[in-house]
């Protein structure tokens, strides 16, 4: 039976989400194509995103997937244009695509990992964001931009500075680019995850997961579904007066 209905919440709109061939990526594509939204599902790794959009497309979602490198700015105008031609317009988007490192004191952290991180984590989303808004202002869209941030955006780990620095910039310009559009009629929000049980946790933090788990007062990790469920709430008209704010989804971990 299928998972969509025709009153649903983003209904008739269309959606670009990147990093959608796995973890909170995929959770977010799946949830605003079953809130009714066609969905372009974009990663790196296209077979990633066609297996996420097979599973969405037997459920009866509308969805396409598409090959996407973050870092390459032309690549992203283009697939965003491409989106636009196609489905007439952009309406909403979900900048997803994130990588971390192997834990390392910043006397220790390399060039090139350093550049790698900030050039997916922090240059990606800015590529992603400045053609989105673009795209959402040619076509008078009444847009809605999710950036999947961190609680390391918010506050900071040991052996993690790349990442951090890359998550503090992307609630930062979050921030600015909200002021920059708000007269448009087009949000932009982050949401910061907690520890949120996805392959990018078990590629990176997973030798520390009963940790992760013991320091969260909910004594759990977070499901991708869950921070979907609010990435769909800021892109819904239940939320058209939320813009340039950073919501915590943490378990309670930075009430500490």
């Amino acid at each position: 039976m299928s998972r969509v209905t025709s009153d649903s919440a983003l209904a008739g709109r269309v959606a670009l989400v990147t990093g959608a061939g796995s973890g909170i990526g995929a959770a977010c594509a799946r949830a605003a194509a079953y809130a009714g939204a066609r969905v372009y599902l974009a990663d790196v790794d296209l077979d990633g995103a066609e297996a996420v959009a097979q599973e969405i497309r037997a459920d009866g979602g509308d969805v396409e997937a598409v090959e996407l490198d973050v870092t390459d700015p032309a690549a992203v105008t283009d697939c965003v244009d491409s989106a636009v031609e196609e489905a007439g317009g952009l309406h909403l988007a979900v900048n997803s695509a994130g990588i971390t490192h192997p834990f390392a004191p910043l006397w220790r952290l390399d060039d090139d990992t350093w550049r790698e991180v900030l050039a997916v984590d922090l240059d990606g989303v800015f590529h992603c964001l400045r053609a989105e808004i673009a795209a959402m202002r040619r076509t008078d869209a009444r847009g809605s931009v999710v950036n999947i941030a961190s609680i390391m955006g918010l506050a900071a780990g040991r052996g993690v500075g790349a990442y951090v620095a890359a998550k503090h910039g992307v609630v930062g310009l979050t921030r600015a680019a909200a002021l920059e559009v708000a007269e448009q009629g087009i949000r932009v929000n982050a949401v910061a995850p907690g520890f949120v049980d996805t392959p990018l946790l078990a590629a990176g933090l997973d030798e520390l997961r009963d940790t992760l788990i013991e320091t969260t007062p909910m004594g759990r990790l977070a499901s991708a579904d869950e921070i979907a469920e609010l990435v769909v709430w800021l892109l819904s008209d239940r939320a058209t007066f939320v813009t340039g704010t950073c919501m915590v989804a943490d378990g309670g971990f930075t009430a500490q």
